[in-house]
């Protein structure tokens, strides 16, 4: 490998903790940067968030198991080419992995010589995209100074080009239509459509029709045939925005969509395959839900194959000049008047409102401070703003993000920084607390 190259990321899951550090070594001696993952769960989440070239994976492992792995990745990260370790008694597993779609199979024990080759070999023909082109994010609404925002325009651009369901969490105002937009846009499924469907805006009764679509004559009102707007992102994207207000019933019938890619018109007997990408987004917290019995656990892991957290404004700051630059520079264009800037003070107001409503509350602010201004200069009593009693401060923030974090420094600081002790009290795996450890920059005393 020429020394100025990146070396390549080879991720290992096995929930052997011997394999996985023989693994290590050999990897790290090979030159590759090696991840570990000591289950599927946990690996799915590596994906999400870190460039992978490679992944070494055990057949037989506890919860969703090798081969369900493999499905997954087949179907979402189809470029990253996957090895499977099977015991010498289980080769028709290994045959149904290399139907399923893996590169290739070793039996355990391995030769680590051998296997290191065999990666080489792999990743010599496997496509590079070190030239692939920047990802369009659109010129005037991300900023992307602040770190959180870095952060999550580095998840998103790594998310976009899969295929994987992906979920967008975040507050009302965060932008989450756009961050939709743009995974659409630097994914496989640009040429094709982008559906948007406000699931919180539909009325119940008539969301299975809008979806599903209807025959004539299903319904009262129903004079002709209606294609649905799942088939009509056939090929593209559909964004199913505030998802969590969607019935029981309709939870059913998506989850059936989601498994099957099938769907049934109202009123029609005949199945319809639909091939799309499914991007949703909510401000409500699922999770509570799920746990209430309100929303199908089943759904809800479909759907978040990727779950990708949208920072608030509030924890963004450093973007707020150039957003609201760049919104008054649009508006003037669109409305066809003389540019305009912002005083000391005004400016100096904008930074210190919490903004609530978030990128949509600045948005309109601007919009609103060009209707009063009188000149060519904002001033702080042309933008409007409420003086809130109680502003929002990143200490109560909604960020599931934050409240892992938390509660993972809750933990060891309980359990006096014993990593496997605290692991437990949370309920996950050695390995998982030591990738969230590394992922949150927890420092952890000796």
């Amino acid at each position: 490998m020429n020394q100025n190259e990146t070396p390549a990321v080879v991720m290992a899951v096995d929930d052997d903790e011997h394999i996985l550090t023989v693994l290590e070594a050999r990897l790290e001696n090979a030159g590759y940067e090696p991840l570990l993952a000591d289950c599927a769960e946990t690996a799915l989440e590596m994906l999400a968030e870190n460039r992978v070239d490679l992944i070494i994976s055990d057949v037989k492992m506890p919860g969703m198991g090798g081969q369900a792995l493999l499905e997954e990745v087949s179907r979402s990260w189809p470029h990253i080419p996957v090895i499977m370790l099977t015991a010498h008694g289980s080769i028709p597993d290994a045959v149904t992995s290399i139907q399923t779609g893996a590169a290739d199979y070793v039996t355990k024990p391995f030769d680590g010589h051998a296997l290191m080759q065999r990666i080489a070999a792999m990743l010599d023909k496997s496509p590079q995209k070190k030239n692939a082109p920047a990802p369009k994010l659109g010129n005037n609404f991300w900023g992307g100074q602040a770190p959180a925002m870095k952060d999550f325009i580095g998840l998103l651009t790594r998310v976009a080009p899969a295929e994987a369901n992906v979920l967008l969490l975040g507050e009302s105002g965060t932008g989450k239509e756009c961050a939709a937009r743009i995974i659409h846009e630097n994914s496989p499924r640009a040429q094709g459509p982008l559906v948007v469907v406000d699931c919180g805006s539909t009325q119940p009764t008539l969301l299975e029709s809008e979806l599903f679509g209807h025959t004539k004559g299903s319904f009262t009102h129903a004079v002709k045939d209606k294609k649905g707007l799942i088939e009509e992102a056939d090929g593209g994207t559909l964004f199913l925005d505030e998802i969590g207000n969607i019935s029981p019933e309709m939870q059913t019938r998506l989850l059936r969509f989601l498994q099957e890619r099938t769907i049934r018109r109202v009123g029609d007997n005949r199945e319809r395959q639909v091939n799309c990408r499914v991007v949703s987004a909510t401000n409500a917290g699922l999770q509570d839900m799920v746990r209430d019995g309100d929303f199908r656990e089943d759904l809800y892991y479909r759907l978040k194959v990727v779950t990708l957290h949208i920072p608030p404004l509030r924890q963004r700051m450093e973007d707020v000049p150039l957003l609201a630059r760049n919104f008054a520079a649009k508006l003037c264009e669109e409305q066809g008047r003389p540019p305009v800037e912002f005083s000391q003070q005004a400016m100096e107001c904008i930074m210190e409102h919490p903004w609530p409503g978030n990128v949509r509350e600045l948005q309109h602010a601007v919009e609103g401070a060009l209707v009063f201004c009188t000149g060519n200069t904002i001033a702080p009593q042309d933008l409007q703003l409420e003086v809130l009693e109680t502003p929002h401060t990143t200490d109560d923030s909604l960020s599931l993000e934050d409240n892992e974090r938390k509660a993972i420094l809750r933990a060891l600081e309980h359990c006096n920084w014993v990593k496997k002790a605290a692991a437990d009290e949370l309920g996950i795996s050695r390995r998982a607390i030591h990738y969230k450890i590394k992922k949150y920059d927890i420092s952890v005393p000796e």
